[in-house]
């Protein structure tokens, strides 16, 4: 009797992790099928690698615009004009990352899950390229496929 109630705990607790992360096409996927950023504005992609803490997905804002949400193992991107941003999500806390962006520059945030007092955060990382490009490849596209940025 032990046996099959770990076996189905084990069962819920695994569809609930996986039921919590994207589920969208994989990056791969879905870059071929981006536009280009246009001459006039930067793109910021905003990514999520880790399923820790699966059921903390707060919103994603930039300068205070809902921009998406914390996904496990999603991404979405927006296209900005140059000028400074902030990206923020808030838990229990807030966590912000400042950056200044250019035209025709990508940048890449990660979005760290750390865990609280009473609950995780989800803190905004600035990433190089290199590594920014290479943890998208674990990603899956979390947007609003609705719209053409990758806004959402």
């Amino acid at each position: 009797m032990t046996t099959n109630r770990v076996g189905v705990v084990g069962a819920v607790v695994a569809l609930f992790l996986v039921g919590g992360c994207a589920s969208g096409p994989t990056f791969e996927e879905y870059a071929s099928s981006m536009e280009a950023v246009s001459a006039d504005n930067g793109r910021i992609y905003i990514y999520r690698v880790s399923s820790l803490g699966a059921a903390i997905q707060p919103k994603v804002r930039i300068n205070e615009e809902v921009v998406g949400k914390a996904v496990p193992k999603g991404f979405f991107y927006v296209d900005k004009p140059p000028g400074q941003y902030v990206i923020s999500t808030t838990t229990e806390a807030e966590r912000n990352l400042s950056l200044s962006l250019a035209a025709g520059e990508e940048k890449y945030v990660r979005l760290e899950v750390k865990m609280g007092l009473f609950a995780g955060h989800v803190k905004p990382v600035l990433v190089d390229s290199a590594d920014g490009k290479e943890e998208l490849q674990k990603t899956k596209f979390a947007g609003d496929s609705g719209d053409d940025s990758g806004d959402k």
